[in-house]
């Protein structure tokens, strides 16, 4: 049920925040220092997956055949998965269908277009308009304390339906891949929380407090889109201004996904060595590479990653059928690597708001914009 909200609430906060920022060079400065993060976040998420791939060499001994499954039908629609296709998919052929599909990255093109086009009218009525995206904000937030209510209910079925549709025996057979998974995915926290160490001190571990509920949801609906509401209300909680949660989050959607980052480069190298075919440090930095373009703009929905995935292993000559090797145990990968994608977002706004000067909302009495307490200061 959250995602029905997803596409008018990134719309409401998005064009909220840019409108509130006033002026082009604000907005540029934010997304500058936002995309330098994501940058950043990628290639350490990558080149964390690969050392340990390599290190530990999880799919080496299972000696698969590239024949072996030849055959059999790869149920992961790559499509025409190109540089050309991405680029024209980045805008949207109508906002309505790019909503009703929920394609994060279209609606998010279109709410800067908007955004930027309604910061520069200022005419009459500009302010009947802002207040109305604002009000429209605030009626998502109160579907989603609804949703939320429910919620319990849907992660218990959800964690059920898995163990019941791929049974435990699949944890112990892949049982090696998932725990140096795991343990990759520890070792990216400590990264993303030492880097937000760095800007925030000691604070960051007070939003890691703050954020343990959108973590859990998106690791129990292995979607982060679910729980994207909570944690914008948890970053404003911690004191990163509402004009830099609505614009940084919504990006990090589409373009800051570290999680799913290691993922991809532990699946693919995965699969290599679990049918034996060695690749050259030049072709696996070829892949890193590749996975940079290719990742970027993929909304935070379940099995993103693996179309990801099936869509490059062709590039480097490498089995596609090899897809069907985890796509049994992808469902307790995706929670992890979903919610290492909050821990990320939440991470990279809240430096990004570090930066900025906080400025107290005008609806001060509105329980999402906490008057008191702010853990962030003025850079």
């Amino acid at each position: 049920m959250i995602k029905m909200i997803i596409a008018p609430l990134v719309f409401a906060t998005l064009v909220g925040g840019i409108a509130s920022m006033g002026n082009s060079r604000s907005v540029g400065r934010i997304g500058m220092r936002a995309m330098a993060w994501f940058v950043t976040a990628s290639v350490i998420s990558l080149l964390i997956g690969m050392v340990l791939v390599n290190l530990f060499q999880p799919g080496a001994g299972l000696n698969m055949e590239v024949t072996q499954h030849a055959a059999a039908p790869v149920a992961v629609n790559t499509g025409d998965f190109s540089l050309k296709v991405f680029i024209s998919h980045v805008f949207p052929r109508s906002i309505a269908e790019a909503m009703a599909n929920n394609e994060i990255l279209q609606i998010v093109v279109f709410s800067l277009f908007f955004g930027f086009a309604l910061a520069g009218v200022k005419r009459a009525g500009y302010t009947k308009i802002t207040d109305s995206i604002e009000e429209l904000a605030k009626v998502m937030f109160k579907i989603t304390d609804y949703v939320m209510a429910l919620a319990p209910i849907g992660v218990f079925a959800a964690i059920a339906a898995a163990i019941t549709t791929q049974g435990l025996g699949l944890l112990v057979d892949y049982g090696k891949l998932i725990a140096e998974f795991y343990l990759g995915i520890a070792i990216l926290w400590a990264v993303l929380f030492g880097a937000g160490y760095l800007f925030l001190g000691r604070s960051v571990f007070t939003l890691g407090k703050l954020i343990r509920e959108p973590i859990l949801l998106a690791f129990s609906t292995s979607s982060s889109e679910a729980a994207y509401p909570k944690t914008m209300e948890a970053l404003e909680k911690f004191g990163a201004p509402k004009r830099v949660t609505s614009f940084v989050l919504p990006l990090g959607y589409s373009f800051n996904l570290d999680g799913s980052m290691m993922y991809q480069a532990f699946a693919i190298m995965f699969i290599a060595q679990a049918y034996n075919i060695h690749l050259s440090l030049t072709q696996q930095l070829l892949i890193l590479l590749t996975l940079m373009v290719t990742s970027k703009g993929m909304a935070g929905v379940a099995r993103a990653s693996v179309v990801v995935v099936a869509a490059t292993l062709p590039m480097f000559n490498l089995p596609e059928a090899g897809i069907l090797l985890i796509l049994g145990i992808d469902q307790f990968l995706d929670m992890a690597r979903t919610a290492t994608n909050v821990v990320g977002n939440s991470i990279a706004t809240a430096v990004v708001a570090k930066s900025e000067p906080y400025e107290e909302p005008e609806d001060a009495t509105h329980a999402d914009y906490p008057t008191s307490n702010h853990t962030l200061s003025p850079a």
